[in-house]
């Protein structure tokens, strides 16, 4: 009768376990190499790679499984200063607990993967397995726990909101119409009218969540669909203090990528980024003056923002800059005005390394002026009733901001496309896999 397998042992568990102990792995073939009178199998889990020594007495009668199976290796751990952690494993009986996997697109146990960016979308399943590809996902899991974290801290209060709106938030033009059960409804843009409500009820509230955007952009820096790192906070002075804010959050996320994936920053040899306590802030306008762009511009263009990046980092020996005040006709009906000249707005985006990562402000908050701006734009106040009935009950001032998270880690990592970072990444082409 055989005796009871040992508990797993993972792969990054190995380094400490005492030579001559019996161990137990479960994982992946990640590479098998076979040689005269010894063949070497290295396992992969979702800790790391462990290597396997199989003398020719140690074979399994059907051979060793090709790579991508997925085995169960009980053995015995052997120091080896040339393997994986310093150890290896002895003496094995290995086990598939798989069909023979079929051989893989891409060779996984290459250290990169010399591909083409179609082929590993296409095969995102199975070419999110290699060790680089996983590590970026690592990067912005840590990330996201980072994020409730330090939110969780400040006595934030996190919340789930609608996907399914009965309105659009932004604009009317880049929405994704959904049959609602006979009616129209959209695939929501943002959680930006639900958060504001929540503030009044709440008054700091967050949220992790997709958002959807039918824009045409077929570009390296947009997506269809992706995920949102809301934030929403009550009684603030104006846009400095969400800046502020925005500020302490990302260096706790820089934190939590330190603590939580140092392993995954050395595999992908990914340098973090400085951000000084006081983010430098430009205005727009002189944002205009500082890139060469004309004084009417509404917005700042892709290589514009690479430029102003250059220069703060070249002035302030940081990472990001904000840029404030933009023009209130290029910004959302609710978006508080600059008390002093109301042709620009109290909000920003922050520039990341050259890119926009994040779109923050001060909303307005009193009832009469909300209406005001939604008239001014030429709509009817009656198709934002439910939105509208948070301010006729009393809000406070506030203002928040939006982290695309895979924007945050495309420049963390400095991917040349968005959608190396992004699981299934969904664009003007892309519905599958």
């Amino acid at each position: 009768m055989r005796s009871p397998d040992p508990a797993r042992t993972l792969a990054a568990e190995l380094a400490e376990a005492t030579p001559g102990r019996r161990v137990m792995l479960l994982g992946h073939v990640h590479r098998r190499r076979e040689l005269a009178t010894v063949a070497f199998l290295i396992i992969r889990d979702r800790s790391g790679l462990a290597q396997v020594v199989v003398r020719a007495a140690e074979l399994p009668t059907d051979g060793l499984p090709p790579e991508e199976t997925v085995v169960r290796v009980t053995g015995t751990v052997a120091a080896n200063p040339q393997a994986p952690g310093g150890v290896e494993i002895v003496d094995p009986q290995i086990e598939s607990l798989s069909e023979p996997a079929a051989p893989p697109v891409v060779e996984l146990w290459r250290p990169t993967l010399e591909t083409s960016l179609p082929t590993l979308l296409d095969h995102a399943a199975v070419t999110w397995r290699h060790p680089a590809r996983r590590a970026t996902w690592q990067i912005a899991a840590a990330s996201v726990r980072a994020f409730r974290r330090v939110l969780d801290a400040a006595d934030f209060t996190e919340v789930q909101t609608p996907k399914i709106v009965d309105t659009v938030t932004e604009s009317g033009a880049n929405v994704f119409p959904v049959d609602y059960f006979g009616r129209t409804g959209y695939l929501a843009q943002s959680p930006q009218f639900y958060k504001q409500q929540l503030v009044g009820v709440f008054e700091r509230v967050y949220e992790v969540g997709p958002v959807f955007r039918a824009e045409p952009h077929d570009t390296v820096r947009h997506l269809s669909e992706y995920v949102s790192l809301d934030v929403e906070l009550g009684f603030i002075r104006d846009h400095r203090d969400v800046l502020r804010l925005l500020g302490h959050v990302l260096r706790g996320m820089l934190d939590g990528i330190r603590a939580d994936a140092a392993e995954e920053l050395a595999l992908l040899d990914a340098t973090l980024p400085v951000i000084p306590e006081d983010i430098p802030v430009v205005h727009f306008r002189d944002a205009l003056r500082r890139v060469g762009a004309p004084a009417d511009e509404p917005d700042l263009s892709p290589a514009h923002e690479r430029a102003l990046g250059a220069w703060a980092k070249e002035e302030f020996g940081s990472d990001m800059l904000a840029v404030e005040g933009y023009p209130m006709r290029k910004r959302p009906f609710y978006t508080h005005p600059q008390p002093d000249d109301t042709e620009w707005s109290n909000s920003f985006d922050l520039l990341f390394r050259g890119l926009e990562l994040v779109t923050g402000g001060q909303r307005l908050h009193r009832h009469s002026e909300v209406v005001a701006a939604i008239e001014a734009r030429g709509e009817s106040p009656s198709r934002y009733a439910g939105y509208l009935e948070a301010f006729a009950h009393g809000m406070p001032p506030h203002g928040g901001f939006a982290i695309g998270l895979e924007r945050w880690v495309g420049r963390l990592v400095e991917a040349a496309n968005v959608r190396e970072v992004t699981l299934f990444p969904r664009d003007v082409h892309r519905l599958t896999p």
